[in-house]
């Protein structure tokens, strides 16, 4: 297992409700895929956007799995998924 860092952005209006499935469909795939999730951090709106931060550990062959299924997502607006050195 290697150590990334997934963040999202949403649409700056985005209901407490809506922030909070995005949180739990997150959660959902990377349990699917046997990896696991770090404390989710809100980092509030920031440019127009409401941004969260999940710390994650899973495989190298669960990365892109993971970033197909975010991309998938129409709440988030955009992504950024790094492997963490």
């Amino acid at each position: 297992m290697e150590k990334y860092e997934l963040t999202i952005v949403l649409d700056e209006k985005t209901t407490p409700a809506k922030k909070k499935k995005v949180v739990e469909t997150i959660e959902k795939i990377v349990g699917l895929l046997k990896g696991k999730l770090g404390k989710v951090e809100d980092w509030g709106v920031k440019e127009q956007g409401l941004y969260l931060f999940f710390p994650l550990e899973t495989s190298r062959s669960s990365v892109k799995m993971i970033a197909t299924k975010v991309s998938q997502e129409e709440d988030i607006n955009k992504y950024l998924l790094i492997r963490k050195d």
